[in-house]
């Protein structure tokens, strides 16, 4: 595998919550095989909802007239060659943070050139099904983006970093972010 740049992010409002050591031990392994990691925290970053305006496309430019941290995520997004998404199952589907910057995606989705994603989520519920509306938003999302899906992380039953730490979920991120 050649070294590529991989664009993390992180959608949830606990730094120190599942999902975000899933993400690390991602990062970890991924730093090992020599990666160039660049991480965003949509779960603290100031995005504004999508106002579904078009103005980003009534005037070609792909330039949303929202001005906020998106424009920050816009710049990584347009640089990278894989993108991670990660976030806690919140309802059955991502953190309300990573999905404001997904929605304003929107705005320039079809001008990026990532190669590669994946999924990394954590949810408290022991049932696995609990993660099938997510898995079938970001499909969706990289059938749009033109990409391959290069893996998933599905941390069921991980309702805190306790239980997160004891399953066999960190290795296996770990492991994903090191053989990618």
């Amino acid at each position: 595998n050649s070294t590529m740049k991989i664009l993390v992010i992180k959608g949830s409002p606990h730094t120190k919550g599942s999902s975000n050591l899933l993400a690390d031990q991602f990062i970890l392994g991924a730093k090992e095989a020599g990666h160039e990691i660049v991480t965003f925290d949509a779960g603290h970053a100031k995005i504004a909802p999508c106002l579904a305006c078009e103005a980003c496309h009534k005037t070609g430019s792909g330039v949303c007239c929202l001005k906020d941290d998106m424009q920050t995520l816009k710049k990584e997004l347009m640089e990278t060659e894989m993108v991670v998404f990660v976030t806690p199952v919140y309802w059955h589907n991502t953190s309300a943070q990573l999905k404001l910057a997904i929605d304003r995606m929107y705005a320039f989705y079809d001008t990026l050139n990532i190669k590669r994603a994946c999924l990394i989520a954590a949810a408290n519920n022991a049932n696995e099904h609990i993660m099938d509306p997510l898995v079938m938003t970001y499909k969706d999302i990289c059938r749009s983006l033109r990409c391959e899906n290069a893996g998933m992380i599905l941390a069921y039953d991980c309702g805190n970093v306790e239980a997160t730490q004891r399953s066999k979920f960190p290795e296996e991120a770990y492991e994903m972010g090191k053989n990618i």
